[in-house]
């Protein structure tokens, strides 16, 4: 192969100037002066000067063609009849009788007819050009062409193509069909006269090699389909063809000679000296114009490129199914455009679908399997989903050995959705159905129960993590019926004849795969979505739900019963299985006579409430309560509400109990348990503790020694009881003084122990009460559904992170004022690790959404960390504390001033310019004392500032110091010299913002893209060049993580605050040891912490 890529720049063509007849100078003045259109000489064939036209591509690629039409050649006329140009650009329905008609013309006279399409031609690139007839035959192609890219370096030209006026919405349509059409009216005929195709080819083909973008566009658009078209009469008299073998060999067997045999002869050579004609031609222009442009510098020719090659190789792979044309689509696997790499991951799928192209396609998988693996994991998703489409064609033909898909199920847990459902059914097909697997065979492997075994298999690996085991089972969902056949999950839980053996962790892993998939049947969501739009359905969508509805509720009528009983102990299931009556039709039990099986059912959920003490069970226990309580119907309904009644006589009369038993000098673990589950009870209903409640107090008071724990849930369930009792003053009609005297009183009292026991002293090695306290408290401020995941656990989560998310939650939610507890949280940016770190940047993303007042949030907490310093300072002998309290205030100036980057510096200007001079004003309060804020937190937001006004800047400090004398501190003053010197550098060396890198970079939602493996790109070492390496080569891995890095921070301002918290918990779990240790600090950290804990907290109460 001869064939070279190189670099993706646009090409220039050489053009040929010995063959243009050059005039002088002055002949081209004397014509002028003579009156014979000097003016538009340029513009016909045989009066051209090109010898001064050629021109550097640079002269073109920024230049926007004008809408201004040139004029023919005075002294001349164009062909008169149908205009061929305005065909085009009509709505195209004129298009085949235009045809039709000017091939008779060209038939009868070619000459007209020919200078007619060639100007045709020249119009749809955009230029007004006309060739004299007599001298067609002359002209040099290259002449032509040097003529026309003049015009358009003047400007001269008209863009059709890309033109957004509705008249030209259909011209790319038009162009394809007038010159699809054109080949089919000449295939009896003109198609093989080796002039009108030949000469029209020349034009396209050099006009698609020249600087201007418009031209290139168009002469690709049309060559590219003239070999789609020429394809199409090829595959014609191919069929011809072997018809005619046949019938040759048939006539051949009756006789050896005669005039039969001789006509047949003749029709199948004529027929396939036609086809040679038509692949030369394909060749062609496949050489002069594909090789060129499938590397345009203009993302879109490379795209129509890519998709012509994958439909000329699929439509006709006697001649393009070959390692020649194929090497093309690997290549552009790395194209930097996610369109071009699109275009051939969809090229390649359609041909794998082919079985009888596979032998062929044998070396060029070998060679580019793993960059088709490594596109399942593409920055832009479109092209990842169809990518993982193309790795189950190649699964389907065994071409890819298992060992390789280890990290496309990483991507069942990935983020955006489109990604995880094309992974979801690939894992199905591959490793559930095996349907790739030829060894597999027979019905029973096909059978739910084999399916959901297999299913099984891979949650096991997720077993730790219950939200991911949600996303692998809804990943899958869609594909997998084994999910929706209730009986068959249900039998399976029982032990009912099984063909597999359940462990206690797949038992719990069917009874979360049973409860997730009903609620994704009856159009609930398992997996929270990353935009919180509610969902809406159609009526048709909406019925089908009631259908599966339906189904599941006869499925569980019977056995739901029995399951509560077998899995009543286990905790691990019981959250999951109760709360499925919550997705059923309880009116079909007393449709279908099973009263007696709804009462089971409530008496189990009452057993299972006391039985536990989790939160998890607790609240699935009152969700399903309250649940039955309100939708049930008649006798069944009056039933469940007296069960819920006697659930809430009982929790009284247990905690009543407990507190009697801690009086006696009992164990506090029954109080603990009766607690929570008084608690739990409470956040969904008013539960009438007024006489409990005085014993809550008096306990609190008399026993200042018990557990933390059992003090937070004493405290918690006052809290809520004094919800209920100002909702009920709120909602009555009258408001009773008495009533009102009596929530003061209450009020009062809870508030007298909050603040006892968040000022208590903690003891050495004690968990620190006040965050407890916090980490309790700061869900009421807040939708408790909205987060379960954050409090997994009631004690594992009383740590600062927890502080963090609830005062972040507090501010987010409009509950406190975020200009009062706002610039306390982010002045912690980066004191605690990267967890609150995570934290506190999503806070920041959701003030920048609501508010204006982010330049004043900003300076405050700015404020804040650097009084820290000061006060380490003066009260301090140890200069390296002071030191470390002050490099985390640049620490912290660097960060804010790091979420304005790229064009969010020109957006918020007025906001930077607004910190740096209320900063300034700042530093100069009690001048110099706080000088030291000038380098510590402003110079890092001068630098986010143009040119302009950072020289007004600099005037604006030195005026302060016009009348100071300085010289009588210079230690004090030595910051603001510093401060003025930084200034003085970033503007002689004219640093305003820097404008990114050129290019598109598609953002990326999930996790960061992994690192591209480029090798494998050439199909044959030995034809490719180094310049066809650097042609497809990828960007510098330097500066695609700087712009991953941009595109994890574009990401994150998309994120809710929701999904934020729940990824910074993850994260700082599965952080290394030796990097929490580097990043978590503390000492003076933790008291700073604490100290946080308890200013947010107790002045919001």
């Amino acid at each position: 192969m001869e064939d070279q890529p190189p670099t993706t720049e646009t090409s220039s063509r050489r053009y040929k100037r010995n063959r243009v007849q050059i005039q002088g100078t002055e002949n081209q003045r004397e014509k002028g002066s003579n009156g014979t259109g000097g003016e538009n000489n340029d513009r016909v064939s045989d009066a051209s000067n090109p010898a001064d036209r050629e021109s550097s591509p640079d002269d073109f690629e920024d230049t926007r063609p004008r809408t201004k039409r040139g004029r023919p050649q005075e002294g001349t006329s164009e062909p008169t009849g149908h205009n061929l140009i305005e065909v085009i650009k009509g709505n195209g329905k004129y298009i085949n009788q235009t045809v039709k008609l000017w091939v008779e013309q060209y038939e009868k006279d070619p000459k007209p007819a020919m200078v007619e399409l060639l100007t045709m031609l020249f119009e749809a690139c955009g230029a007004k050009y006309y060739i004299k007839g007599e001298f067609l035959d002359e002209i040099d192609v290259d002449d032509v062409v040097v003529a026309l890219v003049d015009l358009a370096r003047r400007g001269e030209v008209e863009d059709y193509q890309s033109s957004k006026k509705k008249e030209f919405k259909n011209f790319k349509d038009n162009l394809q069909s007038f010159w699809d059409t054109l080949v089919r009216e000449c295939q009896h005929g003109p198609l093989f006269d080796q002039v009108l195709f030949d000469k029209c080819m020349d034009y396209i083909i050099a006009l698609s090699c020249t600087p201007p973008r418009v031209y290139r566009q168009v002469a690709s658009i049309m060559g590219l389909q003239l070999v789609t078209s020429f394809i199409g009469v090829a595959k014609v008299l191919s069929a011809q063809r072997e018809t005619t073998r046949r019938q040759l060999d048939a006539e051949k067997k009756k006789t050896a000679e005669g005039p039969r045999v001789e006509s047949l002869s003749k029709r199948f050579s004529v027929t396939h000296e036609k086809i040679t004609m038509l692949e030369e031609m394909m060749r062609k222009i496949f050489t002069g114009l594909f090789m060129h442009r499938y590397r345009d510098m203009d993302p879109n020719i490379r795209m129509s490129c890519i998709e012509s090659l994958g439909v000329w190789v699929f439509s006709y792979p006697s001649l393009f199914l070959q390692d020649l044309y194929l090497k093309y689509l690997g290549w552009t696997l790395n194209d930097k455009n996610a369109g071009v790499r699109k275009a051939s991951v969809l090229a390649l799928q359609n041909l794998y679908e082919v079985d009888d192209n596979v032998p062929t396609l044998g070396l060029f998988t070998e060679r580019f399997s793993n960059r088709m693996i490594e596109l399942a994991d593409d920055i832009d998703n479109s092209v990842a989903v169809c990518a993982i489409g193309l790795v189950k064609q190649l699964l389907r033909h065994q071409l890819l050995p298992d060992d390789d898909l280890g990290p496309l199920y990483d991507l069942l847990i990935d983020e955006p959705a489109e990604i995880r459902h094309a992974i979801g059914a690939l894992v199905y097909d591959h490793l559930i159905t095996q349907k790739f697997n030829s060894s597999q065979s027979g019905e029973g492997s096909n059978s739910s129960e084999v399916h959901l075994g297999r299913m099984l298999q891979i949650l096991r690996e997720f077993s730790t993590d219950q939200i991911l085991s949600s996303y692998v089972i809804d990943d899958v969902w869609e594909y997998m019926k084994a999910m929706k056949d209730w009986k068959c999950i249900i039998s399976m839980l029982l032990d009912e004849n099984p063909l597999i053996e359940l462990t206690d962790e797949d038992g719990t892993n069917l009874v979360r795969l049973l409860h997730a998939s009903v609620k994704k049947a009856v159009g609930d969501r398992i997996v929270p979505a990353t935009d919180n739009r509610k969902l809406y359905y159609s009526k048709a969508q909406k019925e089908i739900f009631e259908n599966n509805r339906r189904d599941i509720t006869i499925a569980m009528m019977k056995n739901y019963p029995l399951l509560l009983r077998k899995f009543m102990a286990d905790k691990a299931k019981v959250p999951s299985l109760v709360e499925i009556i919550v997705h059923m039709n309880l009116e079909l039990y007393s449709l279908k006579r099973q009263e007696q099986n709804f009462k089971n059912v409530l008496q189990l959920m009452k057993d299972a409430f006391f039985k536990h003490g989790e939160k998890e069970a607790l609240r699935s226990c009152v969700k399903a309560f309250n649940f039955c309580s309100m939708e049930s119907q008649g006798e069944l309904q009056d039933f469940a509400r007296s069960k819920l009644k006697e659930v809430e006589d009982e929790i009284v009369a247990k905690v009543k109990s407990a507190i009697k038993e801690v009086a006696d000098g009992g164990d506090e673990y029954s109080l603990l348990v009766n607690l929570k589950r008084l608690y739990e009870l409470q956040l969904s209903m008013a539960v009438p503790i007024e006489s409990l409640y005085e014993d809550i107090v008096k306990t609190l008071q008399n026993f200042r020694h018990l557990d933390d724990e059992v003090v937070c849930f004493l405290l918690l369930n006052m809290y809520v009881h004094l919800a209920w009792c100002l909702k009920s003053v709120i909602s009555g009609d009258v408001v009773l003084e008495a009533s009102l005297s009596s929530l003061l009183s209450k009020r009062f009292t809870l508030f007298e122990h909050l603040e006892y026991f968040l000022n208590s002293p903690q003891m050495e090695g004690a968990v620190n009460l006040g965050n407890l306290l916090a980490s309790r408290l700061y869900p009421l401020f807040t939708d408790e559904t909205e987060d379960d995941e954050v409090n997994k656990e009631y004690i594992e989560d009383t740590n600062g992170d927890s502080v963090m998310i609830a005062a972040a939650k507090l501010v987010a939610s409009d509950v406190v004022p975020k200009e009062y507890l706002g610039p306390e949280i982010i002045s912690h940016f980066v004191m605690h690790g990267a967890s609150v770190m995570e934290i506190v940047k999503q806070l920041i993303t959701v003030l920048k959404k609501k508010d204006n007042d982010l330049p004043k949030i900003f300076l405050e907490a700015l404020k804040k960390a650097y009084h820290r310093h000061m006060v380490e300072l003066s009260r301090s002998d140890d200069e390296s504390l002071a030191t470390k309290y002050f490099l985390e205030c640049k620490e912290l100036a660097s960060r804010l001033s790091g979420t304005f980057v790229g064009a969010a510096r020109n957006k918020h200007r007025s906001d930077i310019l607004k910190i740096v001079t209320d900063g300034i004003e700042h530093a100069f309060v009690d001048a110099p004392k706080q000088l030291s804020f000038l380098e510590g937190s402003v110079l890092h937001f001068v630098s986010k500032l143009p040119t302009s006004d950072i020289q007004d800047i600099m005037k604006n400090v030195e005026k302060r110091t016009e009348n100071v004398n300085t010289d009588e501190d210079p230690s004090g003053w030595r910051p603001y010299y510093t401060f003025i010197d930084s200034l003085h550098e970033k503007y002689a060396k004219n640093e305003g913002p820097q404008e990114e890198k050129e290019g598109t970079f598609v953002r990326r939602r999930g996790r960061p893209r992994k690192k591209q493996n480029v090798q494998g790109k050439r199909l044959f070492e030995e034809h490719s060049s180094s310049e066809e390496e650097d042609s497809i080569s990828i960007s510098d891995p330097e500066n695609v993580q700087e712009e991953e890095d941009k595109q994890v921070e574009e990401e994150e301002e998309d994120t809710p605050l929701i999904h934020s918290i729940r990824s910074a918990k993850l994260r700082s779990l599965r952080a290394s040891r030796e990097e929490s240790k580097g990043q978590t600090r503390t000492g003076d950290s933790g008291r700073a912490k604490g100290n946080l804990t308890v200013s947010c907290f107790l002045n919001v109460w």
